[in-house]
């Protein structure tokens, strides 16, 4: 399949840049029903849709010529919901309306105001910008819209969910009457469609929505991770990916500066992209992806919005989205126009619920499995050593010369083996993960899920434990939260700067586990171990392993039975026994 008629120069812009064949929805905007009409389409991230309202607005804006006449107040205004996704549409229209003389100019919140006064003051044909900024021109009067024949909605469902309802409606009402409006959302709420039909007439509707089928670009994999393993996992993922550009999502700001200090301290290429960043240290971020200087982005879910980069391979979510929306929307950051790409959910035991449900309401059939591990990584190393430019490039006069200095001194294994460390001294460690071994379809840890693992593992610890005195540590976390020594061995030894030669039993009830310290190494257990590494789960001394009673295994760990102790003070200020006290009694009432 091929592109329908179009105008000519943008046919050559296209060939140029090596389409060959549109996606649904640049299909379904070409078609001669859809021709100079109002369009109300719903089409998901990264299904083509900025090149598609381009062309679709083409015919508008240049009718048979092939050049626009001479800039002055514009003829279309797209308006986005972001400025990264503002400027990325800048980016592709800029393009695609190379060879037309098309002036486009983007007007957004964080960049000089005055400078884009003044470039809207020399003309322009198409203006490209954010709700709020857009407002401010028009009441300033730097925007004249009274020519306009095209009004294009990108991302109008986010546009509202950001607030700008009140900036969508101002422009609308202030866009003359005449002229084509074109709105693409994502989905289409009942908000969507009273807008559709209030501002738009006759509008032909367009369902470009990818569904299930929309995911075939994209691979999938939800990866069990251990408690205090995200980081490691996320190693070994960018590791084993080896992709060109990927990002990486986390929820907060904190949790991009954090993760992304450790990635450059691992060696990684990284940059962020985060709300406390101002536009001009987005750009230099986005920058450095584009032109290959780093390779890996770590956002949070508003920043990274408008984000295209042909390059990115692999999406890794951090932490995981709140809600199956978002992580299509993140997701559909790789795998645009045609492209493979991998989206990766890192799962902790604590949130495997959370991923299923999500997947569910996403309609995505993801593969389970534990994070790659260090051997596997290595292999890949060897493998791609064969293929590296430094093998593979023809040799010059000079490498050849340099090599024979070197066989004449060593040996071809010498030589190689230098080679191989050179080049393994270039990339990033891979670590030890652990998989927990849990899932919608487990394949591994099934002797522990039926107790028996456990059974083995508590046996190991007496051993160690028989030489020497032990100290009974508690940990707040149990069988309801899929507790397993596989994965609490290694987090006590992180946590605890100890060795496993110096753990003895583990002991695992319903809420909370017992775990066995060598005496000599308890006090720094203790000291090392009462810091969270974010993994949420608590660690203190504890009495014996048989100080529950019969029903302690039945209570949530730590609390005390009884009633709490009164704590009040006496008339001089001093405390009073922490003793029990009754209930106190509810006054008769007085009979009438």
């Amino acid at each position: 399949m091929s592109f329908r008629p179009t105008s000519p120069p943008l046919a050559r812009a296209l060939a140029e840049r090596g389409y060959e064949d549109p996606t649904p929805v640049q299909d379904a905007v070409l078609e001669a029903g859809a021709a100079e009409r109002d369009l109300l389409v719903s089409a998901q991230t990264g299904s083509g849709k900025t090149i598609a309202y381009g062309l679709a607005i083409a015919s508008t804006l240049l009718g048979d010529a092939e050049r626009l006449g001479v800039a002055g107040a514009p003829l279309a205004l797209i308006v986005a919901p972001t400025r990264e996704l503002a400027m990325q549409v800048t980016t592709e229209l800029t393009w695609l309306y190379a060879q037309t003389g098309a002036e486009i100019v983007t007007c957004v919140g964080g960049m000089d105001p005055r400078a884009e006064k003044r470039k809207l003051a020399q003309g322009v044909h198409i203006v490209v910008g954010t709700p709020g900024r857009l407002r401010d021109h028009l009441e300033r009067g730097a925007l004249r819209i009274g020519g306009l024949k095209a009004l294009v909605l990108d991302e109008a469902d986010e546009m509202l969910n950001l607030g700008f309802r009140e900036d969508l409606e101002f422009l609308l009402e202030a866009t003359p009457r005449d002229r084509r409006t074109l709105l693409f959302s994502a989905t289409l709420p009942k908000t969507i469609t009273a807008m559709a039909k209030r501002y738009q007439r006759d509008a032909v509707r367009i369902e470009a929505t990818r569904g299930a089928a929309g995911h075939v670009d994209i691979e999938y994999r939800a990866i069990r991770i251990a408690p205090n393993e995200m980081e490691h996992a996320i190693v070994n993922v960018l590791r084993q990916a080896d992709s060109p550009s990927a990002i990486v999502f986390c929820n907060t700001r904190e949790a991009v500066r954090h993760l992304s200090s450790g990635l450059l301290e691992r060696g990684f290429s990284a940059v962020t992209l985060s709300g406390e960043l101002g536009q001009s240290e987005r750009n230099q971020a986005m920058q450095a992806l584009r032109d290959g200087r780093a390779r890996v982005c770590v956002a949070t879910d508003v920043a990274a919005r408008g984000i295209d980069l042909p390059s990115l391979g692999l999406v890794v979510h951090a932490d995981l989205p709140s809600d199956a929306e978002t992580l299509q929307h993140r997701s559909g950051r790789t795998g645009r126009a045609g492209r493979k790409g991998v989206s990766v959910l890192l799962v902790p035991i604590s949130r495997r619920r959370k991923a299923e449900r999500l997947l569910a309401e996403a309609r995505i059939q993801a593969t389970w499995g534990g994070a790659p591990s260090a051997d596997e990584i290595h292999r890949l190393d060897e493998q791609r050593l064969l293929s590296d430019p430094i093998l593979t490039e023809e040799a010059s006069e000079d490498d050849l010369a340099a090599a024979r200095n070197l066989l004449a001194t060593r040996s071809p294994e010498e030589i190689a083996a230098a080679l191989a460390r050179l080049y393994r001294s270039r990339l990033p460690s891979p670590e030890d993960v652990f998989d927990p071994g849990f899932g919608p379809d487990p394949k591994a840890g099934k002797d522990y899920a039926e107790g028996r693992g456990r059974d083995r593992d508590r046996g190991r610890g007496k051993e160690r434990a028989r030489g020497g005195p032990t100290v009974w540590f508690h940990m707040d976390v149990g069988r309801r939260n899929n507790a397993d020594p596989k994965w609490i061995l290694p987090l006590l030894c992180r946590r605890g700067k100890i060795t496993r030669d110096e753990i003895g039993a583990i002991k695992i009830f319903d809420r909370e586990t017992k775990v066995e310290i060598s005496e000599g190494v308890a006090k720094k257990f203790a000291a090392a171990a009462e810091v969270s590494d974010g993994d949420d789960i608590t660690i203190s001394i504890a009495g014996s392993p048989g100080d529950q009673g019969p029903r302690g295994d039945k209570r949530p760990s730590g609390k005390p039975r009884g009633k709490k102790p009164f704590q009040g003070k006496r008339q001089d200020g001093a405390p009073t026994p922490n003793k029990p006290q009754g209930k106190p009694r509810r006054p008769k009432r007085a009979k009438v």
